[in-house]
């Protein structure tokens, strides 16, 4: 058997979707998709999102432990520390049986015992981190990793290399040019006259963020612009009805948009969370946002994220806490109305870029692997 390169993690899409970008990474950089291979969670967006992948997909079972003393939540931890220690002994028969040259953890549930296999292994761990405040599984595993590959510095990740977030393929060498974002709109099947807002929450979404989204359409009916919601699965249904002309106001809903480079291109303003995945997209898309930071995210990495961006001037900061139809409306309109300011923040937001960050990523993984 070939002794290839695991990429461990995953859970959300945010997760997902940065293994993939280092898979592709390493498959520019000469990898086959056979010296491939993912490890991800049963209970994941890995067997939705990695479906199609050329190279083969392990998923372990399991689930991750609750940060809670409550009793039914201990109740449930001991049913996950039994589903812990099956994944364990999984990971280990396919380290074993591999031999890695390499382990790359995105974070997430599967990545802790993928990377413990390896550690037993003597397998060389690669940490990827995208979010300002590292997570718990790349905190543990970075204390054995190789390399810690962080978007921000500063992260407390040991051997860090600062290489930016990895993005997807279809983000690298996005044109903002008038004449590209009108034919991305095209794509799109939306008015290349209007102004288009991207709404964006995650593969899951965010129902505080759709349900401010919805009542300010209904406010804006008189607003000759596009709103391009993408509610996440959680809220599909509730939302979908929708849809449609209100007024003057055009409003497309969907549950989950593929082509995301594609619709950041288009868009003039986006309202999203604050993931670094997302903010790396906005990022390399330059697209200037208002960021509505997930609330009780773990050291409140998403607050941090954002204010990367807020700093430099590409974006806005609005609290899950403050949201509603009204402060979106405060905050939106004046960005919409001045096309100047947008030209500035998308400029100051497309300097804080990393278009190549997976492509460097992928060399600290080769230059450690053995």
């Amino acid at each position: 058997m070939t002794r290839g390169i695991v990429i461990a993690g995953g859970g959300t899409g945010g997760h997902v979707f940065v293994a993939s970008a280092i898979a592709e990474a390493l498959r520019q950089a000469g990898c086959s998709d056979e010296e491939l291979c993912f490890i991800g969670s049963k209970r994941g967006m890995e067997r939705e999102l990695l479906a199609e992948e050329s190279s083969p997909v392990i998923l372990l079972g399991g689930r991750g432990i609750k940060r809670s003393w409550k009793p039914r939540a201990l109740l449930d931890n001991l049913g996950a520390a039994v589903g812990l220690l099956g994944a364990l002994s999984h990971a280990l028969w396919i380290i074993g049986r591999q031999r890695p040259r390499a382990m790359v953890s995105v974070g997430g549930y599967a990545a802790f015992p993928a990377g413990l296999a390896a550690w037993a292994w003597r397998c060389p761990i690669v940490v990827i981190n995208v979010d300002a405040v590292a997570g718990r599984t790349n905190r543990l595993l970075g204390l054995r990793a190789v390399a810690s590959c962080v978007a921000f510095s500063g992260s407390g990740l040991k051997r860090e290399v600062v290489t930016g977030a990895p993005v997807r393929p279809g983000f690298i060498n996005l044109s903002r040019e008038e004449s590209a974002r009108r034919a991305a709109k095209e794509v799109l099947g939306v008015n290349a006259d209007r102004p288009l807002i991207a709404v964006v929450t995650g593969s899951l979404g965010a129902g505080s963020v759709n349900q401010a989204v919805a009542d300010l359409v209904e406010r804006w009916r008189e607003r000759e612009i596009t709103i391009y919601h993408v509610t996440g699965s959680r809220d599909a249904e509730k939302f979908s009805h929708y849809g449609g002309m209100h007024g003057k106001l055009d409003y497309r809903v969907l549950s989950f948009e593929a082509n995301v480079a594609g619709l950041y291109q288009a868009s003039d303003l986006g309202i999203t969370r604050a993931g670094a995945l997302t903010v790396a997209e906005l990022c390399a898309a330059g697209l200037c946002a208002v960021l509505i930071p997930l609330p009780g995210a773990p050291g409140d990495h998403q607050t941090k994220n954002a204010l990367a961006l807020v700093n430099a001037g590409g974006a806005c900061l609005l609290s899950d806490a403050e949201l509603s139809a009204a402060r979106l409306d405060e905050v939106l309109s004046p960005l919409l109305d001045d096309a100047t300011l947008r030209h500035s923040m998308e400029e100051a937001v497309s300097s804080l870029a990393h278009p190549y960050a997976a492509r460097e990523a992928a060399k600290v993984v080769l230059d450690h692997a053995r």
